[in-house]
């Protein structure tokens, strides 16, 4: 797994200029180092791709734990980061906002650890019922699992009601869905 490049950063230029459009003033703190170190991380990793994703293998049989911490803070691309960020962005202020800076500074790690492990979990669960090793050497990065445990959280605040998920209404329920979607038709693989 090698960070894609796809000439200039698109990607980073455009979530840039959405933090500026909302006003770097009207982003709670929590959210704006959220989305500060990401940005750090992707313009500076601490160690390439192969070296910060999340594997069974890596993690579980190779005990490499650090993965746990490096992979939600490196993306594959800026794509991947911009569309992970824009959607940090959004959640972000809205339930920063709602449960106030010191819990959601506490819940932003705790999701980041335990979305992790629920993946390795899942992995190894897919290898074993499956009968394929593959599923042990599969290698995530990105920040997605936090935001959808985010978007579960935010629907338990705000129950019902629709969002706008590239020009479409969709109820607040599926939105996670549609974003999962969305992110992969524009950003496959």
């Amino acid at each position: 797994m090698q960070r894609r490049s796809r000439g200039i950063n698109t990607g980073l230029i455009l979530l840039l200029s959405q933090i500026f459009h909302v006003g770097i003033s009207n982003i709670p703190p929590v959210t704006l180092t959220t989305l500060a170190l990401n940005i750090w991380f992707f313009l500076n990793p601490l160690k390439p791709l192969l070296s910060s994703c999340l594997s069974v293998e890596k993690c579980y049989q190779q005990k490499d734990w650090q993965r746990l911490l490096l992979s939600p803070l490196h993306h594959a691309d800026d794509w991947h980061l911009y569309f992970n960020m824009v959607s940090m962005l959004w959640k972000g202020i809205k339930l920063e906002r709602r449960l106030g800076s010191r819990r959601f500074g506490c819940i932003i790690p705790a999701f980041s650890l335990l979305t992790g492990v629920v993946y390795l979990l899942l992995e190894f669960a897919l290898a074993e019922f499956m009968n394929d090793p593959d599923f042990r050497r599969n290698c995530a990065v990105g920040f997605s699992g936090v935001l959808f445990a985010l978007k579960v959280l935010n629907n338990h605040y705000c129950p019902g009601g629709f969002v706008n998920v590239m020009g479409f209404p969709v109820p607040n329920r599926f939105a996670c869905w549609a974003e999962l979607v969305a992110i992969h038709f524009i950003s496959p693989g």
